[in-house]
This record gives C-alpha cells, sequence and structure tokens, in this order.
C-alpha cells in the first residue's frame, strides 16, 4: 500500500491522523482507532470529546453484533470543509457558463483532453514499468491533487482507492467527469479498471478494482499482503 501524507487544515499531530482516519473508514469507534494508533481508547476519546466540541465529529449508537450498541463517530459537513476541494465554487461557475455557451458536450470534452494529455505524459514516463510502480505514480500524483489515493493487493486483487474528492461538487453536477478519470486510469495502467463503490453515490472513497492480463509484469500470481 502506498499513501502520501495528508495534513488537515489546522490540526497536527495525533489529532489531524484521527481526523484522517475517520474520513477513510467512517463510521468507525474509538476502540477501532485505539487499535489503528496504538494508543488507549480513553486517549482517543478525549481527542474524539474535543473534536466533537469543535463541531468536527459527531456520533451515534450503533448495533455491531450481539451485545450492547456501541458510539460510532463521523466526520461533520464542517470536517470535510477541512480536506483538499480544488476551489471547486469557482470552477463549478467556471463551467456552468462553458455549459451555457458551448453546451454540455463540451464539459466532458474538456476535461477528456485534459486527462488524454496528462495520460499521455505518464505513458511516456512509465513506459514498460510493470503495474506495481505505475500504481506507486498514479497515486503520487493522484495525492498531490488532493485524492488522499492509496493502492493495495489482496488475495490476488488490485484496489486502487480516492478518499477524497477534490472536486466532489462539481462531479456531481457533471458525472462525465468520473467517467474521464476511469478512462484515464485506464489508459495508464494498461489494465481493466472497473469502479465498485462511488463518494457522489454515498461511499467513504472512490474505489476502483484493477485487472492485469496474467503475465504482464507486476500483475499478481498469487494472494499477496498489501504492497508498501
Amino acid at each position: 500500500m502506498e499513501m502520501n501524507g495528508i495534513e488537515v487544515a489546522g490540526h497536527r499531530g495525533l489529532r489531524g491522523q484521527i481526523i484522517v482516519a475517520i474520513k477513510k473508514s467512517q463510521p468507525i469507534t474509538a476502540k477501532e482507532l485505539s487499535v489503528v494508533f496504538g494508543v488507549s481508547a480513553n486517549a482517543i476519546r478525549r481527542h474524539l470529546k474535543e473534536l466533537e466540541l469543535d463541531g468536527l465529529v459527531s456520533y451515534g449508537r450503533e448495533q455491531r453484533g450481539l451485545g450492547a450498541p456501541t458510539f460510532s463517530y463521523r466526520l461533520t459537513d464542517r470536517a470535510a470543509a477541512l480536506f483538499p476541494n480544488r476551489y471547486q465554487d469557482a470552477l463549478t461557475e467556471l463551467l456552468s457558463h462553458v455549459e451555457v455557451r458551448a453546451g454540455r458536450g463540451e464539459i466532458g470534452a474538456i476535461f477528456a483532453e485534459r486527462f488524454r494529455a496528462q495520460g499521455e505524459q505518464l505513458k511516456t514516463e512509465l513506459a514498460d514499468l510493470p503495474v506495481e510502480m505505475r500504481l506507486q505514480r498514479l497515486v503520487r500524483l493522484l495525492s498531490d491533487e488532493g485524492y488522499m489515493a492509496e493502492w493495495k493487493t489482496e488475495n490476488g486483487a488490485i484496489t486502487l482507492a480516492e478518499h477524497n474528492c477534490a472536486i466532489r461538487a462539481v462531479a456531481q453536477r457533471y458525472p462525465e467527469i468520473c467517467a474521464a478519470e476511469a478512462r484515464f486510469l485506464t489508459d495508464v495502467l494498461a489494465a481493466g479498471v472497473e469502479r465498485r463503490d462511488h463518494i457522489t453515490a454515498g461511499s467513504n472513497a472512490c474505489t476502483y478494482e484493477i485487472t492485469v492480463a496474467e503475465g504482464v509484469p507486476g500483475a499478481p500470481a498469487r494472494p499477496s499482503g498489501a504492497q508498501a
């Protein structure tokens, strides 16, 4: 697995890391967070209480199997605003003007061309490299653009995840952007790419299943653990 360091605006150290962990895995309990960070659940609860007072997290009772319900935590809309959004308000307004002047099809064409140019550059850079190295480079690029990307292999399957949508409001209005991204990933990785989850549909992440033809360098030959 590879994931670039994520900084949350105004929050460093364990508190910032807790916010990122909640974003990736919400709803999540204090006990689960304590396992992730190797500290006591009470220490986690103190941070969660402070984040709650700041209006950044909320909690609710959740039934998980037998026994008493447990408290699980989610980020609030206020916390979501701490993550990169790529100037989405200005971008949405700009694309609205483009749509009025040139039609809806022009929106898809703009993003298709952007992804095409970006893909051509990456394909030149990554020519003949195995899929693992392509994924590592791609994850760095996506994370630099605010998508909190990571990848892993599990039981022989490769998954790419984006835990933040840097242009969520734009993607909700113009879903053709997401289709263009999927084509971009397919082109750069030279592999099959199928979206399994979608942030705009309410998931915690946009996840893609990557299928590499057998015999291609980097294709999983057998079940393996997460890649670092």
